[in-house]
Order: C-alpha cells, then structure tokens, then sequence
C-alpha cells in the first residue's frame, strides 16, 4: 500500500462519469484504427509465489476449482485492451501469491486468449464469452455512448457465467491498476451481504436517478428502509453463491426494464446495482478504490487523489492514461499507471 498526499481540486464522484473526452477545447471520437493491435505487447516476466502460499492442488480443467485461489474476473475488449493488460499486470507484481490468482475475463472475441497467453505465459486464466444478446434488448442510452456497450453489462451475470465451484470473485474494471496485494482484498469480511465495495455516502445520491424516478413512489420507496450510499461497482467484491441464491441477476434485468420504458436515470450500468444492493453492501477501504481519475485535463481538471492510503487506483471516467500519455498530454498521476503498461510502443 502507497500514500499519496491530495494536491488538486476534489470531486464529485459521478463527475468523470458524466465528462467527455476534451482535446483543445474539443470532443473527439478516438478511432478505432488507433488502438493496440493484438501482437503489439510485450511478455510480461515470470511471478512466483513467495515462500508460504498455499499450495495448489487442482490441475488441469479442475484448477478452477481449488480452494486457494484468488479469483478476479476483467473484460477484455480492445477498446480498453491495454488497460486490461495493465491491471493483470499490476495485480501480479504486488501481490506474493501470484500463481495463486485465477483470472476470469468476459470477451465478446475469443480469439484474445492467445493474446492473453503470449503476454502472461505462466497465467492460470480461462475466457468466458459473453453473447451480446443477452442484454442488448435491455440496454437503454446513456450520456456516453460507450455506457452502452454490452461488454459493461457483463458483470451481472459473473454468477452464471463462472463454474458453479468459484464461490466468491473479485470483480476490477479495465481501467485501473492494483498497488497492493489483491489478497487483502479478497479476504474482506462481507458480514453477510452479497458484495463488498467502497461506500461514498457524503455524494448526493438523489442525482443517480431522474425527477421521474423520485416522483413515483412504487419506486423510490425501494428506498424506503435502507441507508443507501454510492458506490462505484468498477471494485467489487461478490459471494456468488449469495447471488445465485437470490437471484440478483433478474432483479438487476427488472430495473433495467423499467428504463426502458420509464427512463428513471442516466449512467447506464451503475444504477440497478445502486437500485438492488445500495444501501445493502458491506464497506471496504476507500484504499481499494481511488476512483475518478478519468476527468479530462483541459482546464487544468486532473483529478487528484482522496486523502489517505492508496492500494487501487481507478481511471473510472472518459479520460483514460493510456490515450493522454500517447497525446502527450498527460494528466500528473498517469505516470503512475505508465509502468504497468505492456504495449511495445512504451517500451
């Protein structure tokens, strides 16, 4: 864990959300010729347990289901590619059990397991793909239009997605990377909810929905009898078999359904999980989720830090490092995402 001292401005945590990508004073698409190609990274080094980790008993298709593993799952699209290959990347050099971490990514293109294997070698992984169609009918638009890809929606159905031996997983979105040992994570005590997350209780949580969605009390009494508090589900940790027991997945679907037709809020993925399990989620360290990092860097808006230690850092928002570093206008805690980067071109 690494502490870092805040410098700029603090924010609101749904703003690098809601904030475009800027470049001079203008919003640009990024075309998709620009990003990675899939033979342009370079092989990570070899991670080895550290002397006492427990050793590993499964082998081969049954591995999966070893008691000792750490599980984390990630999407890999190529858009975010190179930021999921980073996080990997970053979750293996601090942590003293690498070879004891299971990686599980969602993909809508399979052909990126050779990818993953000629980067990471020694990577005990498995990729799972997830059919757009599944979701596609339920996804409504959002402020960005990158809210709206199917890939986002994915995290829903990890309790079905993933064998039904895996029993807890560690959820990270692609734009991060880990400066901590993700067993400490993965240990959180849940106290008996189904996910764990950081808690952001002083944010107006009345912004997350429309002035239709408070207006009709069917539906903001759901409410009701709880003390809901925002939390960004990009760090989540989730007992699956709760899940699975409660079937939160068709609770999640119902809410999104009610979008379609009601359009009771905006930010496309995050709001049935605040619907569902808001005010139900055991707290985690703000340590595990420095999150908004992604604010555009224009008008001297680089996102600073929240106070205290540091064991995640999370570029949530449109403004991504990898894009500001290669524009060279980089925003001042880009540089701590560089090293963790694999793309041959920043070598």
């Amino acid at each position: 864990m690494i502490v870092l001292a805040p410098s700029l401005q603090s924010f609101h945590p749904a703003e690098a959300i809601r904030s475009h990508h800027h470049i001079d004073g203008h919003i640009r698409l990024i075309p998709a010729s620009i990003f990675p190609h899939r033979s342009s990274y370079r092989r990570a080094s070899t991670f080895r347990n550290a002397a006492g980790c427990a050793p590993i008993t499964g082998s081969g298709s049954g591995e999966v289901c070893d008691p000792s593993l750490v599980h984390v799952a990630l999407t890999l699209d190529i858009d975010y590619l190179r930021g999921s290959i980073a996080a990997v990347h970053s979750i293996l050099q601090h942590s003293s059990c690498p070879e004891s971490i299971f990686f599980h990514f969602l993909v809508s293109d399979t052909s990126l397991k050779t990818l993953v294997a000629s980067t990471f070698p020694k990577l005990k992984f498995k990729v799972y793909y997830f059919d757009p169609e599944i979701v596609q009918k339920l996804i409504s638009t959002s402020v960005r239009q990158a809210l709206e890809q199917p890939l986002n929606y994915a995290r829903n159905y990890l309790p079905e997605i993933l064998e039904p031996c895996v029993r807890r997983v560690i959820y990270l979105d692609s734009d991060l990377v880990v400066v901590d040992d993700v067993a400490k994570l993965w240990c959180t005590m849940l106290g008996g909810k189904t996910i764990g997350a950081p808690e952001y209780c002083h944010a107006n949580f009345t912004k997350y929905f429309t002035n239709r969605f408070w207006s009709n009390r069917k539906y903001s009494s759901v409410f009701a009898d709880r003390n809901p508090c925002y939390f960004n589900t990009g760090v989540m940790v989730i007992d699956l078999e709760k899940w699975r027991q409660f079937d939160y997945t068709k609770r999640i679907e119902k809410w999104m359904e009610v979008q379609k037709s009601e359009r009771i809020y905006e930010l496309g993925s995050l709001p049935p999980f605040l619907l569902v399990f808001a005010g139900h989620v055991a707290p985690i360290e703000h340590a595990w989720n420095q999150h908004g990092l992604g604010g555009d860097n224009v008008r001297g808006s680089c996102r600073d830090l929240h106070p205290g230690p540091v064991s995640l850092l999370h570029w949530s928002g449109s403004g991504k490092p990898w894009l500001r570093l290669d524009l060279k206008r980089p925003c001042p805690l880009d540089e701590l995402w560089a090293p963790y980067d694999l793309y041959r071109q920043s070598a």
